[in-house]
């Protein structure tokens, strides 16, 4: 069982930073890959970016190529999204998933936290 708490999100400007966390409780955290996903009032919920339980496998979606980066601590128990050049597009909730591959697709992830919600103003 894995427990997932977002925070970091919040209220910033076009062309701001943001950096979100996910923090998560479970012994077998470090085996799981995690994924962050985003949900944009009266859309459906995409892919944003996903690591390998080790890091070595990272994959984003094309709209934050360049702009986004996840990583993650094992030993803190803890993923990242380290969000710049922000713009309106990127205004949703964001989620952070565990499941057993990195993949782009939410049905891959066993567990979900509650969400963060990030606004972009322009």
């Amino acid at each position: 069982q894995v427990q997932l708490v977002e925070s970091g999100g919040g209220l910033v400007q076009a062309g701001g930073s943001l950096r979100l966390s996910c923090a998560a409780s479970g012994r077998t955290f470090g085996t799981y890959a995690l994924g962050w996903f985003r949900q944009a009032p009266g859309k459906d919920r995409e892919f944003v970016a996903a690591i390998s339980w080790i890091g070595r496998s990272i994959y984003y979606t094309n709209s934050v190529k360049g702009r986004f980066t996840i990583s993650r601590d094992n030993s803190k128990n803890a993923v990242y999204l380290q969000m710049n050049s922000l713009n309106s597009e990127d205004t949703a909730v964001y989620y952070c998933a565990a499941g057993p591959r990195p993949t782009g697709w939410g049905g891959d992830y066993d567990y979900w936290g509650q969400g963060t919600q990030v606004t972009v103003s322009s």
